[in-house]
């Protein structure tokens, strides 16, 4: 259910973004949006509360935001409000995020590898990643997993790359148990 909300909703505030062609100016304010909630508990607690009105929480947010993001951006979490999916708030705006990077050709990979890499060896990885995708550029996001023991565990969007000793190990044991 989740899932289908981050997806309806986010695609109605990408789809007003691109008709506007701001998508950079939503992009910045969703990232804002979305800073605010995670730095700040007490506001997630306030729209999550069962027991407060949805106008109080509507006011809120309008008190929070108007002037500050697009009045579509305030429009959408009022509506979220108003619709009861306030928890869901973060995923949507993923869902935009993610929408408008792709749209401008920004890749995002996770890469996980057994030791921290050095600067040089990142902007390799993210050079190739730029050659062998259709991206024009990659936002890495590493991360270190002394389990794989040696090599890399690549994931940009529905691909993963894995090169690990771990899984190599874990193929040749299965090959030799059959």
């Amino acid at each position: 259910m989740a899932k289908q909300v981050s997806k309806t909703y986010g695609s109605a505030l990408f789809e007003v973004a691109m008709e506007n062609r701001s998508l950079d100016a939503t992009l910045e304010e969703v990232l804002f949006v979305k800073q605010t909630f995670l730095e700040n508990e007490e506001l997630s607690k306030f729209l999550l509360h069962p027991n407060i009105e949805k106008e109080e929480k509507v006011k809120v947010i309008e008190n929070i935001y108007a002037g500050k993001v697009s009045d579509e951006l305030t429009g959408l979490m009022t509506m979220l409000v108003l619709k009861g999916h306030q928890k869901d708030f973060l995923s949507v705006f993923d869902y935009v995020i993610a929408a408008i990077k792709e749209e401008k050709g920004i890749g995002i990979a996770y890469i996980s590898s057994a030791v921290e890499l050095k600067q040089e060896q990142k902007e390799r990885i993210e050079q190739k990643l730029i050659e062998t995708t259709k991206y024009r550029q990659i936002e890495g996001n590493y991360k270190v997993d002394p389990s794989l023991i040696g090599g890399l565990v690549i994931r940009v969007a529905d691909t993963v790359v894995d090169s690990s000793l771990k899984t190599q190990i874990a193929e040749l044991s299965k090959s030799l148990i059959q």
